[in-house]
């Protein structure tokens, strides 16, 4: 039998698991910082249940897309294909839940599709959304912790924004019917990847008439290279229809609250379109600066209507939230930093000296300092080791070390030695 991994997924060695876990380790650290919870749902579940948030008709690519299976007694199960419909089961099966319900889960999802660089079969989603408040003021937190994720991370990202009314509210104006107004902003979205002539070849595919074409390009030409502030005023002026009136009372309390936050790197991108089936309100993508992948590497948007429709409930349960993907940002970010994090690895010169070797560690240990010991290595096999390992610290510890009661310290990198006492050890490595 040949050994191979199916295409579409991937299994992690040491260093690449190290960088996995450093990223999904900072992002927990700031989602709970921002007062959001951990949980955990299951991977399993029934097709009815799952395939019943697209009910309607919307988003039948990702059903297709979906992993079927069939239990022993003749069940029609499905592998998760996101986390969103699994929060709103867990709504729907715990009504007393206290609102506003903040949470976040880290969880492996699984789908069927196109594999590109940054997606695979099966990835790991980060979901973050909060529940039952209604305020601009939570969609631009999120934002702001994206942006603060990317910085931890250091990652130099923009933010795109948009509100799904004020996409509609443009289509409207330019004359286009209702009944063509999710196609449309399926092709606007391109605009950027394809340019106005090939959007406009697809929209004319669509049905949609020259002079409305014209009429839509004529605004959205308009706004091409203006800033945020500009955008507002124009749409202010020609929008009259109630989509467009919604969709920038939305944009201009969100951009009140960037402010508040003085966030930066946020461009209003009217043509911006995601999630047509759920998005309900303003919606974001977060892209790299330096085009490194040309796919988000987050986005999210406010999600009102999906946990009423999805329980059948007559109770409004407004929601909001922002998703990371693991496999994305592990593409993005510089790997050789995560790497040479402060670690150390102990090493004594004889066997007399592995008791205090075992203490020191011990020590270490307990201060947050992250540390190996080379229990059967000599002295230079050791140190080969350590600097294949790429470990950037090691300390050697002799008769004379285990006497003073002190470390030999070893920069790994410099080749800079230092005898040091336990707390300056552990205080510039942390």
């Amino acid at each position: 039998m040949e050994m191979q991994t199916l295409k579409g997924t991937k299994d992690y060695l040491p260093e690449e698991q190290v960088i996995r876990n450093y990223i999904s380790d900072t992002l927990r650290k700031i989602f709970e910082k921002y007062g959001y919870k951990p949980i955990e749902t299951s991977v399993l579940d029934f097709w009815e249940i799952g395939s019943s948030k697209y009910a309607a008709g919307e988003g039948s690519d990702v059903l297709n897309e979906t992993y079927k299976l069939t239990d022993q007694g003749k069940r029609k199960l499905m592998l998760r294909y996101e986390l969103t419909f699994k929060l709103a089961k867990l709504i729907g099966m715990n009504p007393t839940m206290r609102m506003p319900f903040k949470r976040y889960e880290i969880g492996r999802v699984y789908r069927d599709g196109p594999i590109k660089t940054g997606r695979l079969r099966e990835f790991t989603q980060c979901d973050v959304d909060v529940v039952g408040l209604t305020t601009r003021a939570v969609d631009a937190e999120l934002v702001k912790m994206a942006i603060e994720i990317f910085q931890e991370l250091k990652l130099d990202a923009y933010v795109k924004v948009n509100s799904r009314k004020l996409l509609f509210g443009i289509f409207e104006w330019a004359g286009i019917d209702k009944k063509y107004l999710s196609g449309v902003a399926v092709s606007i979205d391109k605009i950027e990847k394809y340019g106005e002539k090939q959007v406009r070849k697809e929209l004319k595919e669509k049905g949609i008439g020259d002079k409305i074409i014209d009429k839509l390009f004529e605004i959205l030409n308009l706004l091409e290279g203006k800033n945020n502030a500009q955008i507002i005023e124009i749409l202010n002026e020609k929008l009259q229809n109630e989509n467009g009136k919604q969709g920038l009372e939305e944009v201009s309390a969100f951009m009140r609250y960037v402010e508040m936050y003085e966030l930066k790197n946020i461009v209003l991108t009217p043509t911006l379109a995601r999630g047509l089936g759920y998005y309900t309100g303003m919606i974001w993508e977060c892209f790299l600066k330096d085009g490194k992948i040309s796919s988000s590497i987050a986005a999210g948007g406010r999600w009102d209507n999906m946990i009423q429709e999805f329980i059948n409930s007559e109770r409004q349960y407004p929601a909001t939230g922002i998703s990371f993907g693991l496999e994305a940002l592990y593409t993005s970010v510089n790997k050789q930093n995560i790497l040479n994090l402060p670690k150390i690895l102990i090493i004594s010169i004889d066997e007399k000296q592995m008791r205090y070797c075992l203490k020191v560690a011990d020590i270490l240990r307990k201060s947050g300092v992250s540390c190996d010991i080379a229990y059967e290595k000599k002295l230079m096999k050791a140190i080969n080791y350590a600097d294949k390992e790429k470990i950037p610290f090691i300390i050697i510890i002799g008769e004379e070390e285990e006497k003073l009661k002190k470390l030999k310290l070893k920069n790994m990198i410099t080749g800079e030695e230092n005898l040091l006492g336990f707390e300056e050890v552990a205080r510039r490595l942390q």
